[in-house]
């Protein structure tokens, strides 16, 4: 796992600057170690798991499917989470990869400040550039608290989908992935 480079005292002194403005007693036995608690928290979201991400050859050319891929984000413009699921379907060009690399390909990503959309052709382009598929799609749903939390206070979905080769130019292999990128609810 990567290492993050951080003053911890620093940063808890910077929380209990915040907590204290909004009014906060840093005394109290259920906040005074909340700044710890915050930065540790930080800290291991932010921790990405180096992984190997090898191709094998394959003759196949069926779509290979994984959905309902859980992910966790932070939104760039509040710090708020936002959370779903994402789908990637592709059609092998003579290699294929462990399936369980999807899940940590979109866990990659996410790991960080984010915004849906980048996150989704950050998604793409990396596994587009390291398969060279004859077509992939990526599509993710999710919640995003800063939204359900705040100013409009909606609790409405967002769905982003990308799509390559075969499946932005074959009608029948888009709606394949769509109608099973569609059956996921949050």
């Amino acid at each position: 796992m990567e290492t993050i480079n951080t003053n911890a005292q620093n940063l808890e002194d910077n929380v209990k600057e915040i907590l204290s403005s909004f009014g906060y007693d840093l005394n109290s036995e259920h906040i005074k170690d909340t700044p710890k608690r915050y930065i540790k928290a930080l800290k291991e979201f932010h921790l990405q798991e180096d992984f190997n991400f090898s191709t094998f050859n394959s003759e196949t050319t069926d779509i290979v499917t994984v959905s309902e891929i859980r992910f966790y984000s932070l939104c760039e413009h509040h710090l708020f989470p936002f959370f779903g699921y994402a789908s990637i379907s592709y059609i092998p060009n003579g290699k294929i990869v462990g399936i369980s690399k999807l899940p940590r390909v979109v866990d990659k990503f996410s790991r960080k400040l984010q915004n849906q959309e980048r996150l989704t052709n950050e998604i793409i382009s990396f596994l587009e550039e390291n398969l060279n598929p004859k077509g992939i799609a990526v599509g993710l749903t999710a919640r995003h608290l800063c939204m359900e939390m705040r100013g409009i206070k909606s609790n409405s979905l967002t769905k982003t989908i990308a799509l390559r080769g075969y499946f932005s130019s074959n009608e029948h292999i888009k709606n394949i992935f769509l109608s099973i990128f569609n059956s996921i609810k949050l």
